[in-house]
């Protein structure tokens, strides 16, 4: 088999799908990671770990640094995600160490665009569903808690630099839009967007949601050349416009 490189991109990213099934979620990243070691050890060929930004937990330094080492309950709902890809990550750097596999890690932070699921779960899609069909927008906690959104080019633009890049830079390298926002400011602006008559509701956040999401891309900027150029206005209406071609 020829195999020059492997993308390890499985796993469910949305709260609501990968708490379906925690166990599993688990397992396809840490014996996901396994197989895929296995493999790139194997045919010699260079791979590519997509991290997360859930590795930070609820942070405690903002914006997050890739030598963070992250604030997780692992006892908690969301630990089979945030774990899970943690346990990813030392596999990879141990397989590098070890048996001098190629390796890339990419932290991914919040990242959105057209062809997202309409039940994807998170804030972008379930925003922009409920402003077109008139529902009530429902934030979690006051809403104040942020995020930075990425547009799905720029983040695969930072992929495929990093894949490219020299051996020796490994990562794991933050990859995710620096402009933060609130969540309630983000539902507010998709309701103006879309010109919704949807009003806002609130329920209770969710354990170990964070109420701070940013990443430091100076690592990004000075080892890829890597910066995001679409705005957040621009992405949120080319994905409105996707939505909108949904039978609501």
């Amino acid at each position: 088999m020829e195999v020059d490189e492997i993308y390890n991109l499985a796993c469910p990213a949305s709260p609501i799908h990968y708490q379906f099934d925690p166990v599993q979620t688990t397992k396809t990243s840490v014996i996901g990671a396994i197989n895929m070691l296995g493999l790139a050890k194997r045919v010699k060929a260079k791979i590519f770990q997509a991290s997360t930004s859930e590795i930070y937990g609820e942070p405690q330094v903002h914006p997050q640094k890739e030598d963070y080492c992250g604030n997780v309950n692992t006892l908690g709902p969301r630990a089979c995600y945030d774990e899970g890809k943690r346990v990813a990550e030392t596999l990879f750097m141990d397989y590098y160490r070890q048996h001098g596999v190629k390796i890339k890690i990419a932290r991914i932070f919040n990242t959105y665009g057209p062809k997202m699921h309409p039940q994807d779960g998170r804030v972008v899609s379930n925003f922009i569903m409920q402003a077109l069909r008139g529902e009530p927008i429902t934030l979690y906690g006051d809403g104040s808690q942020t995020r930075s959104f990425c547009f799905v080019s720029d983040l695969i633009e930072g992929f495929c630099r990093l894949m490219n890049s020299d051996d020796g830079v490994t990562g794991p390298v933050n990859l995710g839009n620096p402009h933060e926002i609130s969540v309630r400011e983000l539902a507010e602006r998709i309701i103006a967007m879309t010109g919704s008559s949807s009003k806002l509701t609130f329920e209770p956040l969710p354990q170990d949601d964070p109420t701070q999401r940013c990443p430091d891309i100076e690592l990004a900027k000075r080892t890829l050349g890597w910066t995001p150029v679409v705005p957040l206005e621009e992405g949120l209406s080319k994905t409105i416009e996707y939505f909108r071609n949904f039978s609501l």
